[in-house]
């Protein structure tokens, strides 16, 4: 058996597990040292096209850590082809470190969704022009103001287990409730979901790799049950537990206590629930009655573990300051879950809703 014999099998064994994959048809730095370029891309996207169209299970991921306006013409050819070859798949960009896809590619017909790399840097380390820092919402937001608005998601966080800044040792490596911060702002801002990452598994860093890149400090056997990979699937639980699809970010729902950098409170609503989340579990005043119904139930969940705790039956009505349970710290995240108590849905992050 050949390599495409082993993607063949790789993407067979992910169907029957009900997953789906992101193919790179060729990482940046093959078009980069022009290995892949205006020349040969059509022929190379026409055989992973025709290779794989019948794989209901494939989105295409173009770029790599690229910057989409050097070698522009052979990255739109990639995404033409795929598009014309096998039309039921996505296709997106995965870009350079604190760019996005829509910077380059927003107007192209090919690209379905929008991607962004938030980056593995803090606010002191971030020397890029729109100097988001670590606000990844900002990303999501600036995104969604360009016309035709389309999905976009997080295709690169800080990875838990990877050193702040990326390459230096020295500095403070990244956490769960880092993972969990980038997660919960993103999606609360409008992302329509999340992409986590690990320092060790994403290279399978074992006893055999050597020192490995990024100085992971375990292997990925011991990394795969790090904390903030299975605190993702709170996240996922609490957003499928309320009606998905009508799910906006809405700024004018915190009045106080939000603050700049990691104080930033977020708010995200349907027509009949809304969440607010604070990473520093400090408390925070927010506007009712943005939502339908005289009286909303509230409870708090828990990012850590997906616990909720009730709180009661509230009125619908004026303003109203909630404060977290226990202390305020920088990993104490909360989300404040308000429903229309008409609707009598369950507590937040059960059963998925179908509506």
């Amino acid at each position: 058996n050949d390599y495409w014999d082993h993607v063949d099998w790789v993407l067979g064994e992910a169907a029957a597990r009900g997953l789906y994959l992101a193919l790179l048809p060729t990482w940046g730095s093959v078009v980069k040292t022009g290995a892949l370029n205006e020349r040969n891309a059509a022929d190379y996207a026409r055989f992973l096209a025709r290779r794989y169209k019948s794989r209901p299970n494939v989105v295409w991921v173009l770029g790599g850590d690229a910057k989409g306006d050097e070698h522009l013409e052979t990255w739109r050819i990639l995404g033409r082809t795929l598009r014309a070859e096998a039309p039921e798949h996505l296709i997106t960009f995965h870009p350079f470190g604190r760019t996005q896809s829509s910077t380059w590619f927003h107007a192209e017909p090919w690209l379905d969704f929008n991607m962004f790399q938030s980056g593995h840097r803090r606010y002191d380390q971030d020397d890029t022009p729109k100097h988001f820092g670590e606000d990844n919402w900002r990303y999501v937001l600036d995104d969604y103001r360009k016309d035709p608005p389309k999905p976009v998601v997080d295709g690169e966080p800080s990875y838990e287990g990877i050193p702040q800044g990326l390459h230096d040792a020295t500095q403070p490596y990244w956490t769960d409730a880092d993972a969990r911060r980038y997660a919960y702002w993103s999606v609360f801002a409008g992302a329509f979901g999340h992409t986590y990452g690990n320092n060790a598994v994403m290279q399978f860093h074992g006893p055999d790799s050597g020192a490995g890149d990024y100085s992971p400090r375990r292997f990925w056997y011991e990394a795969i049950d790090d904390p903030g990979a299975g605190q993702m699937r709170h996240l996922a639980a609490l957003m499928l537990s309320r009606p998905f699809f009508e799910r906006v970010h809405d700024a004018t729902v915190v009045v106080s206590g939000s603050g700049p950098r990691h104080a930033h409170v977020i708010a995200t609503r349907g027509a009949d629930y809304e969440m607010v989340y604070s990473y520093i579990g400090k408390r925070f005043e927010i506007r009712l009655a943005v939502i339908s119904g005289t009286s909303v139930r509230a409870w708090w969940y828990n990012p850590r573990d997906g616990s909720a705790q009730p709180i009661g039956l509230l009125k619908n009505s004026g303003t109203r300051w909630f404060a977290p349970p226990g202390q305020s710290a920088e990993d104490h995240d909360w989300v404040l879950v308000l429903d229309d108590a008409s609707r009598n849905y369950a507590q937040p992050g059960s059963a998925p809703r179908t509506r």
